[in-house]
């Protein structure tokens, strides 16, 4: 596919607490390992490199992830897995206020960017209100979420 991809939102600043956060974790799990099985020499080494490997995995797709879109669709990349919707299989993007019955209590979550297909499904987006582009960003949510909107309408006329 010949597009270019662009996020339209730069990302928050949450996204290095995450990975600054999950190399301390990382450490700490390697200490303890190192701790744990009495690990010397090339045992240390081979534990240190293959922690450090999934952290670099893990924080390039930190830093990747997201919601871009071109004039062919929008590509979602998550953590695990990234999808393409083209903009003819999208029938509408909405903004959807999520609610979990726990008893009789009601709990509101967030507000996210949902995507519905032109066959009923929905696909949940990695975009929402509090996350860690957002938090403290709301302004720029709604503008993202109006230019996804705006861009789907203009591929559909």
């Amino acid at each position: 596919m010949g597009s270019h991809w662009v996020r339209p939102y730069p990302p928050g600043s949450g996204r290095w607490l995450v990975i600054v956060w999950e190399a301390v974790a990382l450490g700490l799990l390697t200490w303890a390992s190192i701790r744990q099985f009495d690990l010397i020499g090339h045992g240390v080494r081979a534990v240190a490199v293959m922690l450090a490997g999934v952290w670099l995995i893990g924080a390039w797709r930190i830093i990747q992830h997201g919601v871009y879109v071109s004039s062919e669709g929008v590509l979602i990349r998550g953590l695990l897995r990234s999808r393409i919707l083209r903009w003819r299989d999208i029938a509408g993007v909405h903004l959807h206020h999520a609610t979990h019955r726990v008893g009789r209590w009601e709990l509101q979550r967030d507000t996210t960017v949902l995507i519905e297909r032109h066959d009923g499904a929905t696909v949940n987006t990695e975009l929402w209100a509090q996350g860690v582009d957002f938090h403290a960003r709301p302004k720029l949510f709604r503008a993202v979420y109006q230019e996804i909107r705006r861009r789907h309408q203009a591929a559909a006329s």
